[in-house]
């Protein structure tokens, strides 16, 4: 048992050091784009950059996740909208344009100019809320699946973010920064270690107390 426990736990603490250095090299990627200038969009971008966009907004939006904030008529249930921005190319790429209540009608269409910084394909998870094509209502940022519900045959395999000031009480609210992971994994890995060294040190004490000679009457 001693084994199989101390065997567990280290694997366990191997993989959270693992996914320690996923989760720097992420969080470094993010501090390199967010302090970069905005670029134009380049047709396979690196992710969490910058970047600055001109065309046109399409009819048609998905709801993304959902959140609960304060507005000017007090608190309400939201979620991102997701709207479909034709560029200049036409190529047609996934906007989030920001947070909008839920019962937020169609947004403006036509010409924009956007800064945003592009977000990576998320995929439903087993356990997830599960998505709603019929209805919009997504809780996986899944470009393909998106764009399908919104008739876009081949959206661009990414999203892009919208960023822009917090006005609040306006909608949509765009991110006015990347987001930053938690990164917990340093924590995570020196637990599981202490486990196996703890499993350890309860085989010790009993193995001196099995081993230690019975005394005879």
């Amino acid at each position: 048992m001693t084994v199989a426990m101390v065997a567990l736990t280290l694997a366990l603490g191997v993989w959270q050091v693992r996914r320690l250095e996923w989760k720097t090299a992420l969080l470094a990627e993010i501090d390199r784009g967010e302090a970069a200038e905005p670029v134009a969009l380049a047709p396979v971008p690196r992710p969490f950059s910058r970047v600055r966009v001109t065309g046109d907004l399409l009819p048609g939006q998905a709801l993304y996740g959902t959140e609960v904030r304060g507005t000017r008529t007090g608190i309400a249930m939201g979620a991102q909208a997701i709207q479909p921005l034709q560029l200049a190319d036409g190529r047609i790429v996934l906007i989030d344009r920001g947070w909008v209540p839920e019962d937020t009608a169609q947004l403006p269409v036509g010409p924009v100019t956007i800064t945003a910084y592009v977000r990576p394909p998320e995929y439903p998870v087993r356990f997830g809320a599960a998505d709603n094509p019929a209805t919009r209502r997504f809780y996986a940022l899944d470009p393909v699946a998106i764009g399908s519900a919104l008739g876009i045959a081949s959206p661009a395999p990414f999203t892009l973010v919208a960023l822009g000031p917090d006005r609040p009480g306006e909608v949509p609210a765009p991110a006015t920064v990347l987001p930053r992971p938690v990164n917990n994994h340093l924590a995570y890995a020196v637990t599981w270690f202490a486990f196996a060294v703890c499993a350890l040190a309860v085989f010790a004490v009993y193995a001196r107390q099995a081993l230690r000679p019975r005394e005879t009457a």
